[in-house]
């Protein structure tokens, strides 16, 4: 390790600040564009020691725990930058991964998101002998850093967290680390845990006791199994009640949610048959069911029958039609897709290369690609391309606020 003065150049993909060095380039946590640093280095990689001109996008960040000099939690890499240039480092995320496949389409401003929006958070936590670590662990490493507060969190999430470590403390087994995913629901707090083994009956006892003793609580799940649901956990799709399955996915935010569906909504425009691809829950389909036909395929067997429950129990939709369906493993094919006058899809981080190579022989007209990965998202669309579709529009959507990560929607036609 040594001690070097640096200037970083540019901000990195993960939210580091970037400097050219002789032997290469020099990543450094916390850092911004502009600024003169002395940093002690190891590899290519650098801590901050002392900085001689703090860029005038750096700003005061609002959480305790936000500290990079001490316990900082890791949720979070970019409290420290100004509003504007840090949309802008969104937006600037999705245009180079689209560049870096040979694709300038026009891309919007980013749609900014806001504290106290995120209804989905995901806790590390561990019982040790002095206490319950319910928080986030410090970058790169297994450290857990409980927390007080946490201002991308909704409201109605902090207000319960003396009530989450109760379920937490109750959960707990040994010294083994898990995690419990909190989603607020209108009912209540969905709180599901990955990574223990199955509860023995005085576990179940205890749990129960204490999700008893608490307001708030709508249901807890251990592994997808559900422990105690002392009501179900209600969310909206679109005006369309739904009960999701424990620890399904859903969009981390409410307010970028409604932004995706209504671009989503706005370019199939009349389309009177739609497939949505990767359909989870419904968080598309529900709503484009109140304008068109909509089959649903989806390769989870819960959220599927939830999606499924919530269509034939609402009214004033148009016909929904399910499918559980492998798309990695067995994409609806080209033959299949030929029915169909627009087509959305919504695929975990690896993207949707085999459904989309299908997509792009079927010739339907109108696409809406969703994707929390520019890069993932940028091959795809080029495969897209190549076979003829135009990209009318892209929109970075942040609902991953103070982090590296961004949504995008984007619209094709041919």
């Amino acid at each position: 390790m040594s001690t070097v003065t640096i200037t970083i150049e540019r901000l990195g993909a993960q939210g580091h600040g970037i400097a050219e060095g002789e032997d290469g380039p020099v990543y450094v946590p916390y850092a911004l564009p502009g600024e003169t640093l002395a940093i002690a280095r190891n590899g290519d990689h650098g801590t901050v020691m002392s900085t001689s001109n703090p860029s005038p996008d750096r700003i005061e960040p609002i959480c305790r725990h936000f500290n990079p000099d001490r316990d900082n939690c890791g949720g979070c890499s970019l409290q420290h930058l100004a509003a504007p240039a840090y949309l802008a480092f969104k937006r600037g995320l999705v245009v180079d991964a689209l560049k870096s496949r040979g694709l300038t389409p026009e891309v919007g401003e980013t749609i900014a998101c806001h504290p106290g929006e995120r209804r989905r958070t995901v806790f590390s936590v561990r019982k040790t002998e002095k206490e319950l670590l319910l928080g986030f662990n410090r970058a790169e490493t297994n450290h857990i850093v409980s927390i007080e507060e946490c201002p991308i969190a909704s409201p109605g999430i902090m207000a319960r967290l003396a009530a989450i470590r109760a379920v937490a403390a109750a959960l707990a087994q040994g010294s083994e680390t898990f995690r419990l995913t909190v989603l607020e629901t209108l009912s209540g707090l969905d709180l599901a845990a990955e990574g223990l083994k199955k509860l023995d009956d005085r576990q179940r006892r205890s749990v129960t006791e204490a999700v008893l003793s608490l307001k708030g609580i709508a249901r807890v799940s251990v592994n997808g199994e559900i422990v105690l649901e002392p009501v179900k956990p209600v969310i909206d799709f679109g005006g369309v009640s739904v009960s999701p399955p424990p620890g399904a996915f859903t969009q981390a935010t409410k307010p970028a949610e409604d932004a995706m569906a209504e671009l989503v909504i706005g370019h199939i425009g009349k389309s009177k048959r739609v497939v949505d691809l990767f359909a989870g829950s419904g968080t598309f389909s529900l709503r484009i069911a109140r304008k068109a036909k909509v089959h649903a395929v989806e390769g989870e067997d819960k959220p599927i029958k939830a999606l499924d429950l919530a269509a034939r129990n609402t009214q004033g939709l148009k016909p929904v039609t399910v499918e559980k369906r492998d798309l990695f493993r067995r994409p609806v094919t080209a033959q299949e897709l030929k029915v169909f006058d627009a087509a959305v899809f919504d695929p975990p981080r690896a993207g949707a290369e085999v459904q989309v190579k299908e997509l792009a022989r079927s010739g339907i007209k109108t696409i809406v690609a969703v994707s929390c990965n520019p890069a993932t998202l940028a091959r795809d669309l080029k495969i897209l391309v190549d076979a003829g579709y135009r990209i009318t529009s892209v929109t970075p959507i942040d609902q991953f606020l103070w982090s590296p990560h961004v949504e995008a929607v984007a619209l094709l036609s041919r």
